[in-house]
């Protein structure tokens, strides 16, 4: 077997359902176990650049990426390609290990990073054939190494976004929901749907412990794991021939943490150090409460899945063009609204 993922029988609702709220419930016990332990070893100590005011236990992560890969492996079991799983889901530990190591004592960005790009490289190498291409008007070499750098990229921006209670769950849950509907109509490999229903689960059963005041946060045990499991999974859309899809679902992260990320570099800053700087810290800098910022970023969530969805059913350059167009504006609208003061309206 060459570890491409092979075409087989959509799951049902029944099964996605049942792999989400399961994942949801060993996510939610785990978490519970382990808090009194990371309340003692992995605390966040507030700081300049915190928005926490209080320490807080973070490594959550550990629960919700145990839950994903205990359940989601549990049902495709003997079902796909050992080797490709093998290094999927060992990349998988791997990186959450790295950033549990990063939770307890910073690691240097150069190590950290050569670590990582080793991992997506690996992952990107196992996961695509000879014949899969998603932009065949350039080299095959260029095109793997771009999406090598694509991963490095979602892995570490979803690391960066994870700065504000409830913030990674109104992100992840719409795109795990909405690659896990795609998947039950066919449009997404079942080892991809089943995946994104169990971290869907996994994230769902972290949330409450996230709310705002956030009991417990997620460490980049959890954000940089997600980060690789979420790219794969878009990978595998994009790989249907759905590139505007698997752009729209994470459009709202990507536009924020790019932004952030040119304009840092533009002005000479240490874009590699920890910041205030993303449009949704600016928000809560600016006025917006934490549950008014999660709430916007949640309902663009569900425009983008929704435009996502209807790009497929379309299916024509004019419509992917059309809800992409759709989407960026809204993105961008939303980005604006977060870079501004917010108005008062006196009564």
């Amino acid at each position: 077997m060459t570890g491409c993922l092979e075409p087989m029988i959509a799951p049902g609702w029944q099964q996605v359902l049942l792999v989400a709220c399961v994942a949801a419930v060993v996510s939610a016990v785990g978490i519970l176990l382990i808090r009194p332990l990371l309340l003692k070893h992995a605390l966040a100590k507030p700081n300049a650049r915190s928005s926490h005011r209080v320490p807080t236990p973070q490594g959550a992560g550990i629960a919700v990426i145990a839950a994903t890969l205990v359940v989601a492996g549990a049902v495709l079991f003997g079902t796909w390609d050992e080797f490709t799983a093998l290094v999927l889901f060992g990349a998988t530990v791997f990186i959450a290990a790295l950033g549990f190591a990063d939770d307890l004592k910073p690691v240097q960005v150069l190590p950290r990073l050569v670590l990582q790009a080793i991992a997506v490289g690996a992952v990107v190498l196992v996961s695509t054939c000879d014949d899969l291409r998603i932009a065949p008007f350039i080299p095959i070499w260029i095109e793997r190494a771009l999406l090598v750098l694509a991963g490095l990229w979602f892995v570490n921006l979803v690391n960066f976004m994870d700065g504000l209670d409830w913030i990674t769950a109104a992100e992840v849950i719409p795109v795990t929901a909405a690659l896990a509907m795609l998947g039950v109509q066919g449009d997404v490999p079942r080892i991809a749907t089943i995946i994104a229903a169990a971290l869907c689960g996994g994230l769902i059963g972290f949330a409450p412990f996230n709310r705002p005041v956030a009991k417990i946060f997620l460490g980049d045990v959890g954000s940089l794991p997600i980060g690789l499991l979420l790219g794969w999974c878009l990978l595998q859309l994009a790989a249907q021939h759905h590139l505007a899809a698997a752009l729209l679902l994470p459009l709202y992260y990507l536009a924020d943490a790019t932004v952030t990320l040119l304009r840092r570099m533009m002005r000479g800053e240490p874009f590699w150090i920890a910041h205030r700087s993303h449009f949704y810290q600016r928000a809560t800098d600016n006025g917006f409460a934490v549950m008014q910022v999660v709430g916007e970023v949640f309902a663009l969530n569900l425009l983008l899945a929704a435009l996502a969805l209807t790009s497929i059913a379309m299916r024509s350059i004019a419509a992917d063009a059309m809800c992409l167009a759709l989407g960026a504006v809204a993105v961008a609208l939303v980005l604006f609204r977060f870079s501004r003061p917010r108005k008062i309206v006196a009564v």
